[in-house]
């Protein structure tokens, strides 16, 4: 699943006044951590995770790998906070229409 601009611009609104419910700490991305934003994906459908890397490449590669094993969206990255979305069977969060 792709997103358009439109709604990612929609999910960035809903996402500005979340917290990060996941935070990676010293031990990086491990099976638990995984399994955490998984949870979290399925109850909230738009998450934030801090990750607390501090080289540029190590990180982008721990967002890469998040992204691939939950199977989720990437829709921002500002900082250390990462923002995911993936729908869920409820459907908690519409969508705005792609054209």
């Amino acid at each position: 699943m792709t997103l358009t601009n439109k709604q990612k611009q929609y999910l960035k609104g809903l996402a500005h006044s979340l917290k990060p419910v996941v935070l990676l700490g010293q031990h990086g991305l491990t099976e638990g951590v995984l399994a955490e934003i998984d949870l979290a994906l399925n109850f909230h459908e738009l998450i934030k995770v801090k990750v607390a890397a501090e080289d540029r490449d190590t990180k982008a590669l721990i967002i890469d790998a998040i992204v691939r094993e939950t199977k989720s969206i990437k829709v921002q990255n500002i900082g250390h906070v990462l923002t995911l979305y993936r729908a869920s069977e409820e459907k908690k969060i519409s969508l705005p229409r792609a054209k």
